[in-house]
């Protein structure tokens, strides 16, 4: 289905994804519907400019679903599948495709797609670092936080030439995708997150999973060596599997050895670089650099160019960003922080003392380890949002108690910066989502950024 002109198409959430496809559709001549339980008031300024196209909305509500009443129902990454909405359109057998699923479809170039638990927004960003180094025209996109569908109207409308697409990709996004396949799909590891909406590891791996779903003969899956889930759950693949350690050096992949990140293909080793080389800080950081330049190495960039970005690489903002030092004492905005799993590996980012800033909405993840973590690494907790007492609970049992509650990120970092001593570091790693208190995780790290600096 790629001509839409007169179809009937049904978009299910209009935050930012579902705005792009619905802009994108209604271009292409489809009768398109927007619909999202919000209302417009609550949709913000993005929705404003959206009136301005021939696009019916349903608003506060989702409209009845009928036989004969859409072609195609194209469904944003928050919205969950199990909606009655959705339940009656696959019912009817009413095609649901995720925004990646219809931006996907006008696609002609290769595709490199990331996902994982932790790290695909830093992998993601360095791979497209990486390509700009090379000089190779390419688009990052999708879950990072621009909508791939929306570049893809762009491309067309102004006739650039991209030779590569590099997308971010989340297991909401895969839970709708039919046709959708990466020349080179990484993924990076799994830990629990989402099970709120997954249910299960299991489950959401699966989901995740389907990232391969659609590679033949040619292509290739990047995989974690060193994450035994993935080790132990894959699938077989028509692709070629290429694997990254930190750990090994892969018999046909990308490792560590001796301090050296060296990578080998079809039988032949090459080092690319002293593995202290690396710029973004952390041994996750590095699993993430191994994958961005096994990625990129696949691609063809040339292995010279690979070695200097991954020292020259800046990070990704809230992904452990520096973001002012004030009377001595570091403060860090790790907003997407988002799981437990992300947070023990910012927390071991440090050998200084830490005061760490968490809470928001709780996923289900279990926080056992975190609390762990929290005892041995953490000088001070100040939690706020929904999760707090989950978390406080959850520390408690491991004996930690210099734990402070907060109404507001604002109290919690003035909170921090009365705690702190010169050579402490303040860490916004929350652990959880955002949507308690923020429109998203940016937003939360933007005004963390905004009140060190007013500090």
């Amino acid at each position: 289905m790629l001509d839409f002109r007169e179809k009937k198409v049904l978009v299910v959430g209009m935050a930012r994804s579902g705005q792009a496809a619905a802009r994108f559709l209604a271009n292409l001549g489809a009768e398109v519907t927007g619909t999202d339980l919000k209302t417009e008031e609550e949709l913000g300024n993005g929705f404003q400019e959206l009136k301005k196209l021939p696009i019916n909305f349903v608003l506060g509500e989702h409209p009845p679903i009928r036989a004969g009443a859409y072609h195609l129902v194209v469904v944003s990454p928050g919205v969950p599948s199990t909606i009655p909405l959705l339940q009656a359109a696959k019912g009817l057998g009413i095609p649901v495709w995720s925004e990646l699923e219809l931006a996907g479809r006008f696609i002609r170039e290769p595709i490199i797609a990331v996902t994982g638990t932790n790290g695909k927004t830093t992998t993601t960003a360095l791979i497209g670092y990486i390509f700009r180094q090379a000089g190779i025209d390419a688009v990052v996109a999708g879950n990072i936080g621009i909508p791939l569908v929306g570049e893809v109207e762009k491309s067309r409308r102004s006739g650039r030439k991209v030779r590569y697409w590099i997308v971010e990709v989340s297991s909401f996004q895969l839970e709708h995708v039919r046709q959708f396949r990466p020349y080179i799909a990484v993924f990076l590891n799994i830990t629990p997150d989402h099970l709120d909406r997954h249910g299960s590891l299991m489950e959401y791996g699966r989901t995740k999973l389907r990232i391969f779903a659609n590679q033949r003969a040619g292509d290739y899956a990047v995989l974690n060596l060193d994450d035994p889930w993935i080790r132990d759950h894959l699938p077989v693949l028509r692709s070629s599997s290429f694997w990254f350690s930190r750990r090994a050096l892969p018999e046909n992949g990308i490792g560590v050895q001796g301090g050296l990140i060296s990578f080998s293909r079809e039988g032949r080793w090459e080092t690319v670089c002293p593995a202290g080389d690396v710029g973004i800080p952390g041994p996750h950081n590095l699993e993430n650099a191994l994958a961005g330049a096994a990625a990129s190495l696949l691609a063809g960039v040339d292995v010279k160019v690979v070695a200097k970005a991954l020292s020259t690489f800046p990070g990704v903002p809230h992904r452990l960003e520096p973001v002012g030092v004030v009377d001595g004492v570091k403060y860090v905005n790790d907003s997407k922080g988002t799981n437990p799993e992300s947070v023990l590996k910012a927390l071991d980012s440090f050998r200084e003392p830490i005061i760490l800033i968490a809470g928001g909405r709780h996923k289900g993840s279990d926080l056992g380890e975190l609390a762990k973590k929290i005892k041995e690494k953490v000088k001070a907790l100040i939690l706020l949002g929904e999760a707090a007492p989950v978390i406080r609970d959850a520390v408690l049992a491991v004996g930690f108690s210099n734990i402070w509650n907060v109404a507001s990120l604002k109290e919690g970092v003035q909170t921090a910066a009365r705690l702190a001593s010169p050579g402490d570091v303040v860490l916004l790693s929350p652990a959880c989502a955002s949507w308690d208190m923020f429109r998203d995780y940016e937003e939360r790290g933007d005004i963390f950024r905004q009140l060190v600096k007013e500090l």
